[in-house]
């Protein structure tokens, strides 16, 4: 497994089905900001209240672009987008090739139980493609506040 991209390191490409079953490619995306976060699985309590929260920023970021990436199926993504109305593009890495390249698939223990899945974690890709600022087991409620500061620096 690769280590997390830091900032100035080139962020790691990727090609990904979103919640429509369309592929997106991060390169789509040059000329803008954006926010790449990493979630566990899709309507838990930790990723509703982080996914909300970046949903309830989504207007005072300008053309910042969101995208959250899981291990889960277009089909669940596209029924958390509607469920809660998030409004930006989730992404499908059920294979977890994405989340290995940047530095996010990893142990975890959940009460004395260990076992592999996603370390939530950020990244702010600029314009070019590089990243700006990297937060590797960053909190739900952290993600938008992190992001606003990031953003409000530029």
């Amino acid at each position: 497994m690769a280590d997390a991209p830091a900032a100035g390191d080139r962020a790691p490409a990727f090609h990904l089905a979103d919640q429509n079953g369309d592929k997106l490619r991060l390169s789509s995306y040059k000329g803008r900001k954006v926010l790449v976060y990493f979630y566990p699985k899709a309507d838990t309590p930790g990723c509703t209240t982080q996914s909300c929260e970046l949903s309830a920023i989504k207007d005072d970021i300008g053309d910042t672009a969101i995208i959250g990436i899981s291990p889960d199926q277009p089909e669940k993504l596209k029924k958390f987008d509607e469920k809660y109305s998030l409004g930006f593009t989730l992404l499908s890495d059920p294979d977890h090739v994405t989340a290995e390249k940047y530095g996010v698939w990893g142990e975890k223990v959940n009460y004395g139980r260990k076992y592999m899945g996603i370390i939530r974690s950020a990244f702010l890709i600029d314009e070019k493609g590089k990243v700006s600022h990297a937060w590797p087991k960053i909190s739900p409620k952290d993600t938008p506040k992190k992001l606003l500061k990031a953003l409000a620096e530029d």
